[in-house]
């Protein structure tokens, strides 16, 4: 039991979400187009009973996550949204350093 001044770890979304304990390779079909086929829905039926699908959705984004099915959507999907959203994942953040003269170590802290 942690003490007055320890804090327990929060909460994280994926130890809410309904893939756990399913098999990971459902999540990882062949196909990567925006339509995904046959081969996604078992994965996308377990999604659409998630109760965090939009965090784990908002995740995928925001990581450049570009494999796999992810918050019910395909990688070729999350790249649409980050293109229309203007948002940017890990593989575009380095060039923008460049641009800002920021230094390209991805180990210094954030902030």
């Amino acid at each position: 039991m942690p003490g007055p001044s320890e804090r327990p770890e929060p909460a994280d979304w994926r130890d809410h979400a309904a893939c756990v304990g399913e098999d990971l390779d459902i999540f990882f079909p062949l196909s990567g187009f925006s339509t995904p086929g046959a081969e996604a829905s078992p994965a996308l039926a377990v999604c659409r009973r998630c109760p965090v699908i939009l965090p784990c959705r908002t995740w995928a984004i925001d990581h450049g996550e570009d494999d796999g099915i992810w918050g019910a959507t395909t990688a070729a999907q999350r790249r649409a949204i980050r293109r229309a959203t203007g948002r940017t994942g890990p593989e575009a953040r380095p060039a923008a350093r460049r641009r800002s003269g920021e230094p390209l170590d991805d180990s210094s802290p954030p902030g």
